[in-house]
């Protein structure tokens, strides 16, 4: 018994104590109380009236004050409250909302309540705006009690708030933003050859500059220089100017430049990029498959886009090589508006470098003439050139909101050439004069989370003014200019997740003069043409939600009207497109593309014994008489592999694209004065496997091509095309060891095709006034087999904190093969034969200095 009643004792004890813990516990936690209820408490024990609204004080609660006196009580609930209470007399009082508040709070994330600093918070309408501290906390003072508070960080979810919703029982709020989880989408690119390289998901090749590493032969990344290392892209002539994608010419590449489409694209004719590549940010090449949204280019669309986004800090740069000098920045002039510039001028005029003699020899070979297997004795032969160029661009960039960028850009390519040959019985004299000029601007609209739309606008003026002169008798003037104008609409719609509509219209008018002067024997002409294009176009695009599947598939209209007054012509064109890639296996997948595509623009190759070896090349439009609208039709199927660092590629395609001229094929043979119409088809392969790791990347490419013309007013109707290049090899690798990049190749391609005379004993008829060769079967003989190595090296270090510098060095053709690019033939004033055979860059080396900050 007393053991069980000393238990009982003690269960009264602890009984006893957790009911003082309660209490104490429920006295800590402070009672509220509706303020309504308390103000008529208050009035029945103090014998006073309170005026106010029911709706300013219906949903108030309060901690009961402890003071004893009406006054103290008073002036602790303005303290809960907010509000305003006045005094009207001894017995009558007054109650309303403050118009001004003040506000605290502590911004933290809604998983752990870990505080975030840095946040914004903003009163709309006003320019209030305050940053939260290390602790997430804030402070507004004075805040309109109606007003809408907005906070954001990057990363979480924006809320709004509005002043009312601040609890005044809490003198500091808490506030939970929502962490932002978005789910990326799987992006299927494969990266080879180099950084910066990457072949996208819809089979298009995009190349940053940004990032890129090093390809053999450059120490810069020149844009029209890159693409030539990837299958199926090559010169013939080795220039940047004369780019042959899939068999095609140079003029049948659409070259965009921030939307504007370029009608020069080379310095030095041909053989140095007209673009600066430091302010460039992507440039994508489409072989196939094309958008709708593109028109013109029927055999590759180049899209040079320089950097789009403002920036809040200023970076630039500075370098020179052994032909030019440049600089580039990006200026920020407020927090949404920036600034781009470029410029670069060479030192050709004032220094002459192994780089530059290399360059010009190639340009002004023609002088290198053997006659009936005799060397010419040109020792009395001495030459003048003043030579220059230079390209400035700049641009614009003006954020308007978050939903709005306009963008402004210009660029202006110049080269000039006054060039001097003189003998002791002969004096001849060549001036070129080459320039572009282009200005655009486009408005990018994002309406809606799913709408968005694209206006853009540009103008564009291309000239070329020439002169030969022979004698003072005997001179000639040339002039091409074009002058286009062009607006252009894009929407995109999203129609779901996986479901993309993409609209637009595009107008363009293009106008060319052409204008001629001989003065023996006297000849003028001057012909000048303007085309209206109107283009609409619409496409779907289709990814499944594993990114198994990519479709795109769409249709342009294109209305074309000649305005020429002595041969007016209107065509309706219509041009579906389709892109499909299926990925069998993570590893290996499939695409499919095709494509109907038109051009109105070509280019008229003069004979290049007009300008001493300088070949140019004219535009014109077409007229339906001695030029259709080229068009062409292509079709693709390729595969494409990729694990562990490796890629592999394959593709077979066909492409026939008619409505060519002879006079735009560059033919040098019986039939280069005929102007002839005709088309050319080829079909071919191109494989590539790489192997691409952190520190080093090797590949072998190889391109496959037939490339036949079709005459049906030509003997033989069937031909070898003049870029009938059957086999092209490359084999190259680079290496990167810390600061050092090194990168070494070797090109290798069979010769193409050229035109003999006949062999007998009348290679001349003579019964023609001028006389004329007789040529045997057009391109039936080939030149020797092509082969090239290229080095080149790259050194990178630090000046200072903020400056990065680098130091490069390359060596073309390091071997000094002696190619031969092309071989024609003329008659000279004794009416013999003469062989022209022009030759590739002999060793051609190079350096560079840049500094970037």
């Amino acid at each position: 018994m007393p053991k069980c009643h000393n238990y009982f004792v003690i269960l009264i004890y602890l009984h006893l104590f957790l009911l003082s813990f309660l209490g104490r516990a429920q006295e800590s936690t402070p009672t509220l109380a509706p303020l309504i209820s308390y103000i008529e408490q208050l009035e029945r024990e103090h014998n006073v009236k309170f005026s106010f609204i029911d709706a300013d004080v219906r949903s108030i609660k309060i901690t009961i004050p402890t003071t004893k006196t009406l006054e103290g009580i008073l002036t602790d609930l303005e303290a809960q409250t907010g509000l305003s209470i006045t005094k009207l007399n001894d017995r009558y009082y007054t109650i309303v909302k403050n118009p001004l508040v003040d506000l605290c709070g502590f911004v933290v994330e809604n998983f752990e309540n870990n505080t975030i600093p840095s946040a914004t918070v903003e009163v709309l309408g006003t320019k209030t705006n305050v940053i939260t501290d290390a602790n997430g906390q804030f402070h507004l003072t004075d805040v309109p009690r109606n007003a809408n508070i907005v906070i954001k960080h990057i990363g979480f979810k924006t809320i709004f708030l509005s002043a009312e919703e601040f609890s005044q029982t809490d003198p500091c709020r808490k506030i939970p933003l929502t962490t932002i989880y978005q789910e990326l989408k799987e992006v299927v690119v494969y990266q080879f050859l180099t950084t910066g390289i990457n072949k996208e998901q819809d089979a298009s090749i995009t190349i940053n500059t940004g990032k890129f590493g090093i390809l053999p032969g450059l120490i810069e990344p020149d844009v029209l220089q890159t693409i030539q290392a990837l299958p199926g892209i090559k010169s013939v002539d080795e220039t940047v100017s004369d780019i042959n994608v899939r068999g095609g010419t140079n003029d049948q590449n659409l070259i965009l430049w921030d939307g504007i489409k370029m009608y020069q694209s080379g310095h030095f004719f041909g053989l140095i990029s007209a673009f600066n590549p430091y302010l460039t940010e992507k440039v994508t090449l489409i072989k196939n498959g094309t958008s709708v949204e593109y028109g013109d280019g029927v055999s590759s669309v180049i899209n040079i886009q320089t950097e789009n986004k403002v920036r809040k800090t200023f970076v630039g740069g500075a370098g020179f090589n052994l032909l030019s000098g440049d600089v580039y920045g990006n200026v920020p002039l407020s927090n949404n508006v920036s600034f781009q510039f470029s410029g670069r001028r060479s030192t050709t005029d004032f220094i002459k470098t192994p780089t530059y003699d290399r360059f010009f020899e190639k340009a002004f070979q023609d002088s290198e003439v053997t006659e009936n297997n005799n060397v010419e004795d040109n020792s009395d032969l001495t030459r003048e050139e003043d030579f220059y160029f230079y390209d400035i661009t700049g641009k614009l960039l003006y954020d308007i909101n978050e939903k709005q960028k306009v963008r402004l850009s210009f660029i202006h390519i110049n080269n000039n050439l006054n060039y001097n040959e003189t003998t002791d019985t002969d004096h001849r004299q060549s001036l070129l004069k080459q320039n572009n000029l282009s200005f655009g601007g486009s408005l990018q609209s994002n309406w809606t989370q799913r709408f968005s739309s694209h206006l853009n606008l540009y103008y564009t003026r291309y000239n070329l003014d020439a002169q030969n002169i022979v004698s003072e008798a005997q001179q000639l003037f040339q002039n091409n200019q074009v002058l286009e104008k062009a607006l252009k609409l894009n929407t995109n719609y999203k129609l779901n997740s996986t479901l993309n509509w993409s609209n637009g219209y595009q107008l363009n008018e293009t106008g060319i003069t052409n204008r001629t002067l001989v003065t023996q024997p006297a000849f003028r002409s001057n012909i000048k043409g303007v085309i209206l294009t109107h283009s609409l176009f619409s496409e779907l695009g289709f990814k499944s939600p594993n990114s198994k599947w990519f479709a795109r598939g769409g249709i342009r209209l294109n209305y074309i009207k000649n305005l020429k007054t002595f041969a007016t012509f209107d065509d309706l064109i219509l041009e579906p497109r389709l892109n499909l890639n299926y990925a069998i296996t993570q590893d290996l997948k499939i695409e499919v593309l095709g494509e109907f595509k038109s051009q109105t623009t070509n280019q008229i190759i003069d004979l290049e014994q007009n300008f001493l070896g300088i070949e140019k090349r004219r535009w014109i439009l077409s007229d339906d008489q001695t030029l259709p609208i080229t068009k062409s039709k292509q079709a693709s199927l390729g595969i494409n592999y990729e694990r562990n660092s490796l890629y592999v590629g394959l593709e077979g395609f066909y492409k026939k694209v008619e409505g060519i001229s002879t006079a735009t094929q560059g033919f040098q043979n019986k039939d280069q004065f005929r102007g002839e119409i005709g088309s050319y088809d080829v079909s071919g392969v191109e494989f590539l496997i790489n192997k691409n790791m952190n520190t080093y990347s090797t590949w072998l490419s190889y391109t496959y091509n037939l490339n036949n013309y079709y005459f049906d007013d030509l003997v033989p109707h069937k031909f070898p095309n003049n870029l009938d290049i059957r086999h092209t090899f490359t084999f190259a690798g680079t290496y990167t060891y810390k600061k050092f990049r090194v990168g070494l190749g070797a090109n290798y391609r069979t010769g193409k095709p050229y035109t003999q005379p006949q062999e007998g004993d009348n290679p001349i008829d003579n019964t023609t006034f001028p006389s004329r060769i007789n040529y045997a079967d057009p391109n039936s003989s080939r030149l020797s087999d092509y082969l090239r190595a290229d080095a080149s090296f790259i050194y990178s270090f630090k000046i200072g904190n903020r400056t990065k510098a680098s130091f490069g060095a390359s060596v073309l053709n390091i071997l000094n093969k002696k190619n031969i690019l092309n071989t024609y033939y003329r008659l000279n004033d004794q009416n013999e034969i003469e062989t022209i055979k022009r030759g590739s860059l002999g060793v051609t080396p190079n350096v560079s200095f840049r500094m970037n900050f």
